[in-house]
């Protein structure tokens, strides 16, 4: 009998088939087909070697791919074709191995292999069109001209505001309630957090027609609001003459980074704003995050709600009050919770947490985060947040006693920045095990905490 007209046992069939899901092309050979079965061998070969060869040789490059929306789109395509040759593969030496008896059990076991192949690389090619419509979504496609060779453009330090913004039913626009500048030596990856309060008065304004509205610093729009640096944001969108050249939609982010820019003598080139009630979605969205309280938080306009001090987890509606509350205590205890809360969910949204809760996340984000950072400046990005990871993070808050909020010393604003960022930090690598790290300017004595000795 020819080798094509075989007929096969059971338990020879279910491991034929078996063996061509593992390996393309075991039933081809096992049947005489051996062109087809040598060429099936050498497509899975060079599949396998590619993705071998990603995972080795890109290796910290792959996170940097994964913010392109052209390679996302292309591994989306790639996934699904793979999952359709992969179960073509298995169908096709199921039915040249299935045997004359016990054939439910075979289609069965063939359907079942094809399912493990499909699931897999269909959640992973989902994963990936989530992705994309993330980075398209929310992430500008082009604001400004980037070179490969150099995607910073001659600059040093990377600055972006990030801004905390919370809106009220009896409250008309947004308030910028939370402000934070990250500056980032882009060789190094030494960061530095500056924290101004929301209730700066007088702020100076940008040269040009907000300058000229608001001669002597910003005052808002009395008797109506006090004219804190928490309002400038809204201003510049109820106003968009005073911020001519702005985008349509940036009128508000463009005026506010103009102003902290007069404000701590640096350039702040980008911005991140996060909706409070959109960060609380994100919160659950992780399943909570974990912080140290090291006293009693009251929060509420009754009073009605309390975090008792500890250790403990808490839910997105709970960590929105861990920042927000002023209850018993000041903005300024408040900007400091805020910077841990942060520096909670930067570390606790470890990857296997992102991907347990990848689409839940992805759309609470796409909700709760605005920036003006460019599609293209994203893989340089990635690999700025590595060497971050490996310094301290350091922290200075113009906050009193330091700074009066009523009569800012804006030059001293300006040199103690400027010390900031030259002070530059030892790697955290430098650090003997067990030794702590050396604390780093505290309002009161001009030495920056670290953010995670503030934060217990």
């Amino acid at each position: 009998m020819a080798a094509r007209e075989r007929e096969f046992s059971l338990g020879t069939s279910i491991v034929l088939t078996i063996g061509s899901a593992v390996l393309w092309g075991v039933a081809h050979l096992a049947t005489g087909r051996r062109r087809t079965g040598l060429a099936l061998m050498t497509v899975y070969a060079v599949l396998l070697a590619s993705v071998l060869t990603m995972v080795t040789v890109l290796g910290s490059h792959l996170l940097s791919l994964a913010v392109q929306p052209g390679w996302l789109t292309a591994l989306t395509v790639t996934l699904i074709a793979v999952a359709v040759a992969w179960s073509t593969v298995i169908l096709w030496s199921y039915a040249l191995v299935r045997p004359a008896v016990g054939r439910r059990a075979t289609t069965i076991l063939a359907v079942v292999l094809c399912a493990a192949v499909v699931a897999p690389t269909a959640y992973a090619a989902r994963l990936a069109y989530v992705s994309r419509d993330v980075v398209t979504s929310l992430f500008a496609t082009n604001t400004a001209p980037i070179v490969t060779q150099d995607p910073w453009n001659g600059a040093d330090r990377f600055t972006i505001l990030l801004v905390g913004a919370d809106s009220a039913p009896n409250r008309p626009g947004v308030r910028t309630d939370s402000m934070t500048v990250a500056t980032v030596d882009i060789a190094t990856g030494a960061t530095t957090l500056l924290g101004l309060p929301r209730n700066l008065q007088n702020v100076p304004m940008p040269s040009g027609p907000a300058r000229e509205r608001f001669p002597y610093g910003f005052t808002g729009e009395p008797p109506y609001t006090p004219g804190l640096l928490n309002e400038v944001f809204q201003y510049g969108e109820d106003y968009p003459e005073v911020v001519p050249g702005a985008r349509r939609d940036a009128h508000g982010s463009t005026l506010l980074k103009q102003t902290v820019s007069g404000i701590l003598g640096i350039p702040v080139t980008y911005y991140a704003m996060v909706d409070m009630h959109g960060f609380a979605q994100i919160i659950d969205a992780m399943g909570g995050v974990k912080v140290t309280i090291k006293e009693p938080i009251v929060y509420g306009k009754y009073r009605e709600g309390l975090l008792a001090a500890g250790t403990r987890k808490l839910t997105g509606e709970q960590a929105l009050w861990y920042g927000r509350s002023r209850t018993d205590s000041d903005d300024y205890v408040r900007m400091g919770r805020q910077k841990c809360l942060l520096n909670a969910v930067a570390k606790q949204a470890d990857p296997m947490t992102v991907l347990n809760s990848f689409e839940s996340l992805a759309t609470a984000t796409k909700r709760a985060i605005s920036t003006d950072i460019p599609q293209n400046l994203l893989p340089a990005l990635v690999d700025l947040a590595q060497k971050v990871k490996d310094t301290r993070i350091r922290s200075l808050s113009f906050v009193p006693p330091l700074i009066s909020t009523v009569y800012p010393d804006w030059t001293l604003i300006r040199r103690k920045v400027a010390q900031a960022i030259a002070d530059r930090p030892e790697n955290k690598t430098a650090t003997a095990p067990g030794e702590r790290p050396e604390a780093t300017l505290t309002p009161s004595t001009d030495r920056p905490i670290t953010l995670d000795e503030s934060c217990g």
